[in-house]
């Protein structure tokens, strides 16, 4: 079947729903959600969003805290534009009827996290990201001129190249759409649309242990890079600190760097704090710091994880502000006002992504991106606590304002091919993509985590090649189904991650190889 919409919006975050919020008014928006609607990053982000609001902090504090953070790579102007927009951003947010919480005068309670030099987190307490999906959705569910259709996969982007026009890193390309899964049917959909916007967050599974939920497979990024769009920076791949040590659980459940925020002491597995020998912030300091002090106390010691002490801080308000935190670790005998947390690093954001200029925009035409998706410049080479929901907000903001200027000038490409699936076959063996995305994930954490070398990184790459053919094979003789395109996606984004770690010659960020160690 062959549709047509004003407006196609892949992914069901924060940054997609708010971008089809924006433009919905006057043009059609089909909104695409890989599974559910609250089954995305944002749901699940559990800290907050970090904007400006009361002195003594400023504009130019968190600037230079976000500038910090990233070690340099950040482009300075998106910062200082991202921040400065960010209060007002923020302002729409609870105009549609997000809750934040208050202190009893009336003002928010702002947290404080990692890197950060003043309060101004904003959260509702340890589930922020479920309460912004949920003001989201409810806006985007009441709206006339948005089509939300959840379990639809898009499979690839359509550009010239579906035309039987050659294309390459350097030509001029136009999206037109996409390729998208039906559930019902089985069958691939042509969605034509004037202008695309892809916002379907991270790629955390490439690695074993991760905070994302298990959509997260890097399906936008890997769809521009075979389309021959610019992707940069996926060397820098943030893990979290603190997830819950629970062996082979996923998504490892994250532990809110507000708890550090609020009190709690990182401590080794013989009760002694240690992040005094690593940052003088000790825990904290920025996630890139924290978390290789972490691996590099486990590699010591031999363990598998190391604790985060809060018995310290006031049970009142533990149980009001980490309810949740409080609540997952009781169900597993924990009580976290008496007893330590086990945590462990786990992969939870990725930092590069699919280039874009100051207004979302790829440098394939009528392509923009937001969110984890995208590589805008704010994050540089470690993405600042809470600076991620602020940079989705103002980069949807963005994308919609500088598209509805051009869209009306925009016409549907009428002669796009439907999906050719002629000579696949239906493939039941669902073992071969388990056992490789397993095999992947472990090339991953072995060798391409949180420290690497020359030598990890060349037997990543040798390594993936296999995984690549074999995955290549399956998929052009296969009928196309979500698992193998994920599969095909993961392996995209890994070797993405992998090449650009390869090029980059020094330490910086996130990125700490054992050849290139950081100037002192």
């Amino acid at each position: 079947m062959k549709y047509t919409t004003d407006y196609l919006v892949l992914g069901a975050g924060i940054a997609g729903m708010s971008f089809a919020l924006k433009v919905a008014d006057k043009h059609s928006v089909t909104l695409l959600s890989k599974s559910e609607l609250f089954r995305t990053a944002t749901h699940y982000a559990q800290g907050g969003i970090a904007a400006v609001m009361y002195r003594p902090d400023s504009w130019q504090k968190h600037i230079v805290d976000t500038m910090d953070a990233g070690a340099g790579v950040n482009d300075e102007k998106v910062v200082r534009f991202t921040i400065e927009e960010g209060t007002d951003r923020i302002k729409e947010l609870i105009q549609i009827g997000t809750h934040f919480d208050k202190k009893e005068n009336g003002e928010f309670d702002l947290a404080k996290e990692g890197g950060h030099s003043e309060r101004r987190v904003f959260h509702f307490k340890d589930q922020t990201g479920a309460e912004i999906q949920r003001a989201l959705t409810k806006q985007v569910k009441a709206h006339p001129n948005i089509n939300i259709l959840e379990h639809h996969f898009a499979v690839d982007l359509i550009t010239e190249h579906h035309l039987g026009i050659e294309i390459t890193r350097k030509s001029e390309k136009t999206c037109f759409g996409a390729y998208v899964l039906n559930p019902e049917t089985e069958k691939i959909d042509t969605y034509l649309a004037k202008v695309t916007l892809i916002a379907t967050g991270g790629s955390g599974n490439v690695y074993h242990t991760t905070t994302n939920p298990e959509i997260a497979t890097g399906d936008g990024v890997a769809m521009v890079y075979r389309a021959k769009g610019a992707v940069d920076n996926m060397e820098f791949f943030q893990f979290h600190p603190t997830a819950y040590y629970e062996p082979d659980v996923t998504p490892a459940f994250l532990i809110t760097e507000a708890l550090r925020g609020a009190g709690a002491i990182l401590k080794d597995v013989n009760g002694k704090e240690f992040m005094q020998k690593y940052d003088e912030r000790k825990s904290l300091a920025p996630r890139d710091i924290v978390a290789r002090a972490i691996d590099n106390e486990m590699k010591i010691s031999g363990s598998d994880h190391v604790y985060l002490d809060c018995r310290h801080i006031d049970k009142e308000k533990l149980l009001d502000h980490f309810p949740n935190i409080y609540d997952h670790c009781k169900r597993r005998g924990i009580d976290i006002t008496k007893e330590f947390i086990p945590v462990v690093p786990a992969a939870h954001y990725q930092c590069g992504g699919i280039k874009v200029d100051e207004y979302g925009q790829n440098n394939i035409k009528h392509l923009y991106a937001s969110g984890e998706v995208s590589m805008t410049g704010l994050h540089g080479a470690n993405r600042l606590a809470s600076n991620s929901l602020l940079e989705a907000l103002v980069y949807s903001h963005r994308a919609a304002m500088h598209s509805l200027n051009l869209i009306d000038i925009i016409d549907f490409r009428k002669d796009i091919p439907e999906w050719d699936d002629e000579g696949t076959v239906f493939n039941e063996e669902m073992v071969l993509i388990t056992q490789t995305k397993k095999e992947l994930s472990q090339i991953m954490s072995s060798y391409v985590g949180i420290v690497r070398s020359n030598l990890r990184l060349k037997r990543a790459l040798d390594r993936l090649e296999i995984l690549y053919r074999e995955t290549e094979d399956l998929y052009k003789n296969s009928i196309v189904t979500q698992k193998i395109c994920e599969l095909r996606n993961m392996i995209n984004v890994a070797y993405l991650i992998i090449k650009m770690a390869q090029n980059r010659k020094e330490s910086r960020g996130l990125h700490y190889s054992l050849d290139y160690p950081p100037q002192r």
